[in-house]
């Protein structure tokens, strides 16, 4: 698909990042100033921005598309307050570089560093860490045009802040972030290999509470869970030798047995900057495997062991299609539409061979056998319904965007499927 961009170069729209869903659009935009953003967005018809293709679904897609790419990248550090401004586009893994040489740190990060700031959070995306929030949580300003070309600013002191953080792209484009920062740290990471069932159930929040961070990567087959990444603080409690039965190894593995594990960040005890172990992926590597469909679900803590058990009962059904699975934990946050709002949470991630015609029929199978326990779906993965009952502030999400964007210019076919 080909269309001239303002600067009249020819740019292919194509696919996401990993080749399954192909965008619709008929433009992509590609501005270098806000000024020129602003004229852009005022007018267009209808207008949706475009981060690193990330999603797997058509949350991104409109008539007209808009990449930040080519907006100046500015990074401005306040020592004072502790936060950080940038422009919205940039990825964590290029904003994690500068924060870490000016000795500065984010909190928490997804597995994935490729990922560009303002998609993740408009879509909830989170890293891990039962004391640590969704990234949206570390969010505490942000700049964006709305659907005349104004441009607005959004802090904690308005009062629907806590539902234009997570906007799914539905009140304007995101142009500049403020992110709570705190001073750098090192990491180490540690793989137990081989966690029984028996061993992780009997013992969930011992298990994801032991490191500073904990992912339980799974393919749903047999007695043995599978492996469990453990981050840790390098000043703060050591990793234990064993973990109920699991031993520590010595190597670096990559989550999916057949890819390469120099893809990975180093793992076996090697301490290192934030940025370089937090993710579980290398920023100059390509992340996961590649041709791949994604899935996820946020249950509430309470549920997490009955839900895990849910899901392992579909075991014989899911592990053919599967590539891995990855368990992790969130703190409570009070976004609107966050799969976090009001509840600490566990998410069970699919990361599926790229087989959609059985993939596809399987996700409401997984949802039936998860709605006992109030799941959300991660709104940039691929799921078949949401259950507006499980967002309280969904109403006033809605109220909030018709009050702002009154013509839909921000909306879509996903908006209007799931949200309005």
């Amino acid at each position: 698909m080909w269309s001239a961009s303002r600067h009249n170069e020819q740019v292919t729209i194509g696919t996401n990042w990993a080749g399954y869903y192909e965008y619709r659009a008929a433009t992509l935009h590609l501005p270098t100033s806000i000024d020129e953003l602003r004229e852009i967005v005022a007018s267009a018809p209808k207008i949706r921005a475009l981060g690193s293709r990330h999603s797997f679904n058509d949350i991104a897609d409109s008539t007209e598309l808009v990449s930040l790419e080519k907006l100046p990248h500015t990074i401005e550090i306040d020592a004072d307050s502790e936060t950080v401004s940038f422009s919205a586009g940039i990825r964590y893994g290029d904003l994690g570089r500068v924060l870490h040489r000016e000795g500065w740190a984010l909190r928490n990060l997804a597995s994935l560093p490729h990922i560009s700031v303002a998609g993740a959070i408009a879509t909830g995306t989170h890293g891990s860490g039962d004391n640590n929030g969704t990234l949206a949580r570390a969010v505490s300003g942000l700049e964006l045009v709305t659907a005349s070309g104004e441009l607005r600013s959004v802090s904690p002191a308005d009062p629907e802040f806590d539902g234009a953080v997570v906007s799914l792209g539905a009140l304007g484009i995101v142009t500049r972030v403020t992110l709570d920062i705190e001073p750098s740290f090192d990491v180490r990471q540690d793989l137990f290999p081989d966690l029984t069932w028996t061993a992780l159930l009997d013992n969930f929040d011992a298990v994801m509470s032991r490191g500073y961070s904990v992912s339980v990567f799974t393919d749903w087959a047999g007695d043995v869970a599978g492996n469990v990444l453990m981050k840790s603080l390098t000043e703060g409690r050591r990793p234990p030798q064993e973990l109920f039965g699991a031993r520590m190894s010595p190597e670096t593995r990559h989550p999916l047995p057949t890819m390469p594990s120099t893809n990975s960040t180093e793992q076996g005890g090697v301490a290192g900057a934030w940025i370089d172990r937090l993710p579980h992926f290398k920023l100059g590597y390509a992340p996961s495997h590649g041709d791949e469909l994604q899935s996820e679900y946020l249950v509430p803590r309470e549920h997490a062991v009955a839900a895990i058990a849910a899901v392992r009962a579909l075991g014989d059904r899911i592990t053919p299609h599967l590539l891995i699975s990855e368990i992790r934990s969130m703190a409570a946050d009070s976004l609107w539409l966050s799969g976090a709002y009001e509840t600490d949470a566990v998410g069970i991630h699919f990361t599926w061979k790229l087989e959609p015609e059985s993939v596809l029929p399987l996700l409401p199978v997984i949802e039936e056998a998860l709605a006992p326990y109030s799941a959300r779906p991660h709104w940039g993965k691929l799921f078949s319904e949401v259950r507006r009952e499980l967002y309280p502030k969904l109403p006033d999400f809605v109220a909030l965007a018709r009050d702002v964007d009154p013509d839909g210019k921000f909306s879509n076919e996903y908006l209007e499927r799931h949200v309005f």
